[in-house]
């Protein structure tokens, strides 16, 4: 199977008119996973702004809080961070089918190249090996019945973000950013590409907003303050949330634990929660649209 896998990478080089065809099969839609309802992307314009743990905190909440059947795909080809930080290690078994079964825990399916390959392994792979790669990740895998799938994207805006939007049919984008000035400014720029793509926007993350003093309760604004706001009014999006640092957010990354398991009752934990209900609020607004389809003016 895994020869195949491999030898894929030949099959997409020779599509020498990807990069021209790109922008007129996004904004046609891509197609639909069997079995799946909404497809969301969790994306950030820059790497270190907590897109990772956005996407496996939302996709544990919606599966915990709102008892939703939830997969997670870690697209982030190049830096998977899913298998730590849902503490799964095993490798994926293949069914009679010859597609892969998706690793479990916490109530969410997972899905990533790091289940496949070594921790210290690098992956040095072009363009379309990775695609490949995203292929057989997104198709040939046995997902199931879900109600969503939560992609975690890899940062920025090249080859492998645009070819997730091109293949398959997200019903919307979550973008992430810091306060930082310098995250936002890369935050436009993925919430450009998605809308120029025609993948609707569900809203802005403001991770690491700020930290409280566990001892006096002072709030610290480490990266600046209202940045997020800011930019969400200018571009015509919707601010979802905030999520303040907190220390036990690393902790329970790093343990396989995320915040909404490990410390349901703190701040960062209900923020996270309260993102994932508005999530579902946006999808079910988005569907609603299209069951009315576009006002026509005469």
């Amino acid at each position: 199977m895994w020869h195949s896998f491999f030898s894929m990478h030949r099959i997409a080089s020779r599509s020498g008119l990807l990069g021209r065809r790109c922008y007129s099969y996004a904004m046609k839609g891509g197609t639909s996973i069997a079995g799946v309802g909404d497809i969301i992307a969790v994306a950030s314009g820059k790497g270190g702004v907590g897109k990772s743990t956005t996407a496996v905190n939302i996709a544990v909440a919606l599966a915990k809080e709102f008892k939703l059947q939830v997969g997670l795909l870690d697209a982030d080809i190049y830096g998977p961070s899913i298998p730590t930080m849902m503490n799964l290690h095993a490798k994926p078994e293949v069914n009679e089918d010859m597609k892969m079964i998706p690793v479990e825990n916490h109530g969410v399916r997972c899905m990533s190249i790091g289940f496949l390959v070594d921790n210290d392994a690098p992956i040095v792979w072009r363009g379309p090996m990775v695609m490949s790669a995203l292929e057989k990740m997104t198709r040939g895998v046995a997902w199931g019945d879900l109600d969503i799938l939560v992609v975690d994207m890899p940062p920025g805006t090249g080859d492998a973000q645009l070819s997730m939007s091109q293949r398959l049919r997200l019903s919307g984008a979550l973008i992430v950013s810091t306060p930082q000035d310098i995250a936002l400014i890369d935050a436009r720029r993925g919430a450009n590409m998605f809308r120029k793509v025609q993948v609707p926007i569900l809203g802005l993350v403001e991770n690491m907003s700020c930290f409280k003093c566990p001892k006096c309760g002072e709030k610290s604004y480490i990266f600046g303050e209202g940045g997020a706001q800011r930019t969400a009014e200018e571009m015509d999006m919707k601010l979802l949330g905030d999520v303040p640092l907190e220390i036990s957010i690393r902790t329970g990354s790093d343990e396989g634990s995320p915040i909404v398991i490990s410390s349901p009752n703190s701040a960062s934990a209900q923020a996270y929660v309260n993102v994932a209900e508005k999530v579902t609020q946006r999808l079910n607004e988005l569907a609603e649209e299209r069951r009315m389809g576009p006002e026509i003016l005469l």
